[in-house]
C-alpha cells in the first residue's frame, strides 16, 4: 500500500499533465462541444413533436453528435497534431454505428426491465440499483469505442467489463474525489441517470460537469443568475477535460499493470 498510493498519484500527474497538453493543442474541442449541444437541443425540440418517429430521429442525433465527439477524443488524445476547424468536419459519421449497436444493445433489456418492474413496489429500487451497476462495469465504453478497437459490440461491453475489474481503484477514485464533498446521494443520482445509456448520451455527458459545478457554486454562496451564467460558459471546458482525462488515463491503464507501475516507482526511486 506505501507503494501503491506513490505509484498511482503519479499516474494521475502524468494523465492530468497529458490532458492539459491536449487541451492547448485541441483548444477546438470546446466551440465544438457547444456545436454539438445546440444541435442537439435543436433536433430535440423538432423530435418532441413527432412521437415515435421524433424518439427515432433524436436517437440517431445523438449517435452521430457522441460519434463525432468520440473521433475528434481519438485525435486529442492520440495525436500530437494540432487541432483545426476542418477536423470538425472530417469526424462527422464517425463511431456513429458503433454508439447505435452498443447504446441499444444496453438499452433494450433495461426497457424490458423498467416496464417489467412498473408493479412491483420494489421496482423503482431494483430499476436504480441496476443502472447503478451498469454505471459502474460499462463506464469506459465510450473510451473502448476510440481506442478500444474491440469491434463487435459484445465484445466492447465484456472488455469494459474485464477493464473495471483490472483497474477499478484507479479508474474511479478521481470520480470519487470529485463527488465525495456531495455525499453519497448525489452521487446514486448522478449514477442512476448517467447508466441509462452508460456515457453515450451526449446530453449526459454535459450534464455530469453541469451538476458539479452547480453545487459547488451554490456551496460558494454565488447569486443564482451569476451562477447560472458561470456554469453555462464553464461545463463545455469541464466536459472537455473530463473526457480527456478519462481518455488518457484509459490509455496510461491499459498500456502498463499496477506491477509494471509499481516497478516503475521503485525504478524511479532507485531501489
Amino acid at each position: 500500500m506505501s507503494e501503491f498510493v506513490p505509484a498511482t498519484l503519479q499516474l494521475y500527474r502524468q494523465a492530468l499533465l497529458a490532458t492539459w497538453r491536449s487541451l492547448t493543442r485541441n483548444w477546438l474541442l470546446v466551440p465544438a462541444v457547444v456545436i454539438l449541444a445546440v444541435l442537439m437541443y435543436l433536433v430535440t425540440g423538432m423530435a418532441m413533436a413527432l412521437g415515435m418517429i421524433g424518439g427515432l430521429l433524436l436517437g440517431l442525433a445523438n449517435a452521430f453528435v457522441v460519434g463525432a465527439f468520440l473521433g475528434l477524443l481519438e485525435q486529442a488524445v492520440a495525436s500530437v497534431r494540432t487541432m483545426v476547424w476542418r477536423d470538425l468536419w472530417d469526424v462527422a459519421g464517425n463511431y456513429f454505428w458503433d454508439v447505435i449497436t452498443v447504446g441499444f444493445i444496453v438499452w433494450v433489456p433495461l426497457q424490458i426491465l423498467e416496464l417489467g418492474m412498473q408493479a412491483n413496489p420494489y421496482g423503482p429500487a431494483v430499476v436504480s440499483a441496476v443502472f447503478l451497476l451498469l454505471f459502474i462495469l460499462l463506464n469506459p465504453v465510450p473510451e473502448l469505442i476510440y481506442q478500444g478497437r474491440s469491434g463487435a459490440p459484445l465484445e466492447i461491453l465484456k472488455d469494459s467489463y474485464e477493464f473495471v475489474l483490472e483497474n477499478w481503484i484507479e479508474w474511479f477514485l478521481p470520480l470519487a474525489v470529485v463527488f465525495a464533498p456531495f455525499g453519497l446521494s448525489f452521487f446514486f443520482s448522478m449514477s442512476s441517470q448517467s447508466g441509462r445509456l452508460i456515457g453515450l448520451d451526449f446530453l449526459q455527458l454535459l450534464g455530469l460537469p453541469f451538476a458539479v459545478l452547480s453545487q459547488w457554486f451554490q456551496y460558494l454562496g454565488l447569486s443564482s443568475s451569476m451562477a447560472v451564467i458561470l456554469v453555462l460558459c464553464l461545463t463545455p471546458v469541464g466536459a472537455v477535460l473530463m473526457m480527456l482525462f478519462r481518455g488518457h488515463l484509459y490509455k496510461a491503464l491499459t498500456g502498463s499493470s499496477r506491477r509494471q507501475r509499481l516497478f516503475q516507482r521503485r525504478q524511479s526511486l532507485g531501489t
